[in-house]
């Protein structure tokens, strides 16, 4: 069985500006890699890294993706914003059986148990497919950085 990791997100651009290296990493260390998105839009710059998509009301409405995650990766903006996204992280914290990151300004909850910040080299490969995926999100693909900041309640999975 593979591990699997879910990224959570509003839009395809969030997760590739900040988490796109990370996400391509992933996939090529052999994790099963679900990115669950809020907005409705184009997919394809996910797909380039390597990534299934899923919409959030679906995986709220039917309890989940059947598997349960190793990992979390979350948009902090998400997480403050949607009382559902932050029930099911909180739980999965409290559970002790998964490693949850935030990408965003700093670790959203009020305990320190992710303020440290951990810092993701990315890949040549993933630089490159980062870049590529950045493009197909019509996002400048110069604005591509050689690492991706979380702040995680563990060391993230090495790639």
């Amino acid at each position: 069985m593979r591990y699997q990791l879910n990224v959570v997100a509003r839009s395809v651009s969030d997760v590739v500006q900040h988490a796109g290296g990370f996400v391509y990493d992933q996939v090529m260390a052999g994790w099963d890699v679900t990115v669950i998105l809020t907005d409705n839009c184009d997919t394809r710059p996910v797909k380039i890294l390597g990534a299934d998509v899923a919409d959030l009301e679906k995986a709220l409405a039917t309890g989940g993706l059947g598997r349960h995650p190793q990992a979390l990766a979350i948009a902090a903006d998400l997480f403050k914003s949607d009382d559902r996204v932050q029930g099911g992280v909180v739980k999965a914290i409290e559970s002790g059986n998964v490693e949850v990151s935030f990408w965003g300004d700093s670790w959203p909850l009020d305990s320190d148990a992710g303020s440290d910040s951990v810092v993701h080299q990315l890949s040549s490969a993933a630089a490159a497919f980062k870049s590529h995926a950045l493009t197909a999100a019509a996002i400048p693909s110069d604005t591509a950085a050689a690492a991706e900041v979380f702040h995680s309640n563990a060391r993230l999975p090495a790639a």
